[in-house]
């Protein structure tokens, strides 16, 4: 029988990696032997993110059923110490370079003048 400590416990560097990329956990619970997983990830790069964390701590993943979904539609984002449009852009859309769609998207006349606080809205990829 498996025992939802232990579970969680293995794949508490998945948990860990899900916090980081402002993923939100909605079911984290035991389903027969297998640890089930439901995730909403902020966008397909971090999803590809959770996963490259999962097949770290077990390849076969034959203890976890996981749902790995990325949240629909334009969404808002809060500017952290440290930002910049390219570091966002890279957590969002995988792509450094795209950055010019959340410039498009919030009427910014200069893409080097963010500050932390500020509210984005961040268009679907």
């Amino acid at each position: 029988m498996a025992d939802l400590n232990q579970l969680r416990q293995k794949y508490q560097p998945v948990l860990d990696t899900i916090q980081k990329e402002n993923g939100r956990v909605e079911a984290l619970d035991l389903q027969g032997d297998k640890l089930h997983l439901r995730v909403v990830a902020d966008s397909e790069a971090s999803k590809n993110r959770i996963w490259d964390a999962i097949k770290a701590v077990d390849p076969t993943f034959a203890d976890l059923s996981h749902e790995i979904v990325v949240q629909e539609g334009e969404r808002t984002y809060t500017v952290q110490p440290g930002d910049n449009l390219s570091k966002i852009s890279k957590h969002f859309y995988g792509n450094p370079n795209q950055y010019m769609q959340i410039v498009k998207a919030n009427g910014l006349a200069d893409a080097d003048k963010i500050k932390a606080g500020m509210e984005l809205k961040i268009p679907a990829a």
